[in-house]
């Protein structure tokens, strides 16, 4: 049974027959009429092997929860002694075993506070059925006799709102209808303040398509929208799960409903006389559909879960039609419920009968939504600089919780903890050195041992030591900065690297400022160092400026923790080494500025840190993006002006792409899609083809500024955009970014 999906939620049948007679009801008026031949009511013979059943794979699937739906027919016609049963049965098996989600969906009628105090006792939350205002209410929800339910359905949302059963209140349910006013159907539903509502499109197959008065294939999408457009302009009162799941997925995240998404399902319903069956709305495509033969008596949740019908359910994008996989909004429709999908001649194999509809329903939603919804950090460098920040001090307090009982560790985040109550200066000095890219590197690594059982604490503390330190300096602070060195050294981040002692010497040493500089205590000798020591033991920290107006450059050939690129970086370059490495920087900054301004522009925001990579340039001219914070790069030492050109380029661009993937999603990472590159022999997942895309458009516009053009560049790039424009797993923030990408490839077209 390996590779099942474990069911989290299963449908109790506890009633089998309704006190309305809803025209819509899939149970009583649709193909499957099975309901017919079951008892009205559940035994105490079903509901306990039902628990015992949902136990066992509770504790076979090592479930942290599993929730449990009572449904029928209309639940409460089992009468409380029932209920009470199921609730008991329940709670005791599942206890040790798994948190229990108890819920009822009720159409009201019968609820009172007797039903009430029973769901209180039991934590049973409770989800009424109401199709709006009394106009829409009464288009289906009657009486057999044709009477109203709208105001008794009412009397029981207010019991329900009502103290001391507030807490039970779950939500609405709504099935939409097209003939109603969608304005007055939002505004009655919101009006009753529900925790949540849930629109339901009417189910329907191929074979009995939905209502269409107008004729439209989009009539529900039109209504929908019309509900989401005052939704939205009401401030979003209440949440809206069919939306907010369209939300969710259109930013990568994960569908909230069994109705849309590629989320395989998790369901299973047991019927009143212990039968197991598929979702229950199968019953809407032909008699029997939602049959797998098994019972709670003869057989396992693990054996339903086996069944064809359920495993097809659970496929996700391969379980869509061949015309639904390639469609752009499949992430986030997953080729509609698989009810609706249902023709006579080709089973399930089919886009849903809303095809139409819930296209356009996505469509709608994202061009509503995409200007608010479209991350910052793309448009703004600012944003994304700080986002970026803010990731390495969270990733730091996660260290921080591995090694806060080290003493070493706890010393040093004393220490650090210090500078940043010191002030402005303080403040201004812990930004600097957190926001070293290499910083990040540290931390990642640390994080990395912690996780594989190899952490070093002592290594670690040394290294958190050091930054506090380094702070401490920066900030000219009176704070007692203390380092532990080894090897007879110790790098202080931004700063430089202090030699100490012989190599292979350990020990401990005290740092503070002078008016000068800076100095250290080793022992009873006093040694000053700093920008004008003029120290020997001292290897400061080189820069570059990459123009009048811009901010200095680290050139990083000292961090220990710089040995994060795909190439090893050059050792300590000699003063002539660094003298003739800015003037080359010099000589191709001027360069990409000449060619390609706008891209060089770009390539200078957030550029902190250059690290001399050992060896020439690769092919292509290729700049290095390492595991490290987004402002550094590395380039190779050896290459010539042009090259370290395009290094610089390409580099920035990588390290661009790298940070925002980090704070913004671009894209899902829940399907296994697959696209053809046209620089790669092999289909690719989205983020190789973003990345190809996101370099080749800077690198097209350098090469034809200094006409050393690739033939068919442009048109690859172009095929590429175009593919990543009909991506399904792109978000909103990543269409944006390729809609950027199209903006900069016209620029260079022109």
């Amino acid at each position: 049974m390996t590779g099942l999906i474990a069911f989290r939620e299963i449908v109790l049948k506890v009633h089998s027959r309704c006190d309305l007679a809803c025209d819509h009801c899939y149970v009583y008026e649709h193909a499957d009429q099975s309901w017919r031949a079951r008892p009205k009511v559940i035994s105490p013979e079903v509901i306990s092997h039902t628990a015992s059943r949902l136990a066992e794979h509770a504790r076979d699937h090592a479930l942290p929860s599993v929730t449990v739906i009572l449904h029928g027919g209309e639940p409460l016609l089992a009468g409380t002694a029932r209920l009470r049963l199921v609730c008991e049965e329940f709670t005791r098996a599942l206890h040790g075993i798994a948190d229990l989600d108890l819920r009822i969906h009720t159409n009201g009628l019968q609820l009172s506070t007797r039903y009430l105090d029973l769901f209180d006792e039991y934590g049973v939350r409770v989800g009424i059925s109401l199709d709006g205002d009394r106009a829409a209410n009464d288009r289906h929800r009657r009486f057999a006799d044709g009477r109203t339910s709208h105001p008794l359905v009412l009397a029981a949302v207010a019991l329900l709102r009502s103290e001391p059963y507030r807490h039970l209140y779950q939500g609405l349910l709504c099935t939409v209808d097209v003939a109603n006013d969608p304005v007055a159907v939002l505004d009655a539903l919101v009006e009753l303040e529900p925790p949540r509502v849930d629109f339901l499109l009417p189910h329907a197959t191929w074979e009995t398509p939905p209502a269409r008065p107008d004729g439209a294939p989009d009539a529900y999408a039109r209504w929908l929208l019309r509900i989401f457009d005052h939704w939205d302009r009401l401030g979003r009162p209440v949440p809206v799960r069919l939306f907010e799941s369209l939300l969710s997925t259109l930013r990568g995240g994960p569908s909230l409903t069994e109705s849309l998404g590629l989320a395989p399902t998790d369901l299973v319903v047991v019927e009143t006389d212990g039968t197991l069956e598929q979702v229950d709305s199968l019953k809407s495509a032909f008699e029997g559909a939602a049959a797998t033969g098994f019972n709670v008596f003869d057989h396992a949740f693990d054996q339903v879960a086996a069944h064809p019908g359920v495993r097809a359910r659970q496929l996700g994008l391969a379980g869509v039609s061949d015309s639904c996989r390639r469609c752009p909004v499949v992430r986030s429709c997953g080729g509609g419920l698989y009810t609706h999908r249902y023709r006579d001649r080709n089973g399930f194999d089919n886009p849903s009968v809303y095809c139409t509809d819930l296209r356009e329903l996505v469509d709608g939603v994202e061009g509503r939504t995409a200007p608010r919804e479209t991350a910052p950090q793309l448009s703004d460098p600012t944003e994304l600089a700080r986002s970026q920040e803010e990731l390495t001090r969270i990733l730091l307090a996660r260290l921080h919780a591995d090694l806060a009982a080290d003493p070493g560790w706890a010393h040093a985040w004393e220490l650090l903890t210090a500078v940043e109550r010191a002030g402005e200066a303080g403040t201004d000095a812990l930004d600097a050195v957190l926001d070293h890219p290499f910083t990040r590197t540290w931390v990642l690594a640390a994080l990395d041992a912690a996780r594989d059982g190899t952490q070093d604490a002592p290594e670690a503390a040394r290294r958190l030591t050091a930054l506090a330190a380094a702070a401490v300096l920066r900030g000219g602070l009176d704070l007692p900065a203390e380092v532990a060195y080894r090897d007879g050294e110790v790098y202080l981040p931004t700063l430089g690297l202090l030699r100490l002692g012989e190599p292979g010497t350990e020990g401990r040493a005290a740092l503070h400022v002078t008016d000068e500089g800076y100095a250290v205590r080793d022992g009873r000798a006093e040694h000053r160092f700093g920008p004008t020591a003029g120290d020997a033991r001292w290897q400061p920290v080189r820069t570059w400026s990459p123009g009048p107006d811009a901010a200095p450059v680290a050139l990083e050939d000292l961090d220990p923790y710089r040995n994060c690129f795909p190439r090893p970086p050059r050792l300590r370059l000699g003063a002539g080494e660094a003298e003739e490495w800015r003037g080359r920087l010099d000589r191709a900054w001027a360069l990409l500025h000449k060619a390609v301004p706008q891209f060089a522009r770009a390539a200078a925001t957030g550029l902190t840190t250059l690290t001399p990579l050992a060896g020439g340039p690769r092919s292509g001219g290729w700049g290095e993006a390492g595991r490290h914070g987004p402002g550094a790069l590395g380039v190779p030492y050896a290459a010539g002006v042009r090259e370290t050109a395009l290094a610089l380029l390409t580099g920035r661009r990588r390290t661009r792409l790298r940070a925002l993937t980090e704070v913004a999603d671009l894209y899902a990472l829940d399907g296994q899609w697959q696209h053809p590159s046209p620089w790669r022999e092999r289909p690719v997942p989205v983020s190789r083809l973003l990345a190809d895309v996101h370099e080749r458009v800077a690198v097209e516009a350098y090469r034809r500024a200094t006409a050393t053009p690739e033939p068919g560049g442009a048109e690859r790039i172009h095929r590429a955009l175009d593919r990543l424009s009909e991506a399904a797993e792109l978000t909103v923030t990543g269409k944006s970014l390729v809609a950027e990408l199209r903006y900069e490839l016209k620029t260079v077209d022109a």
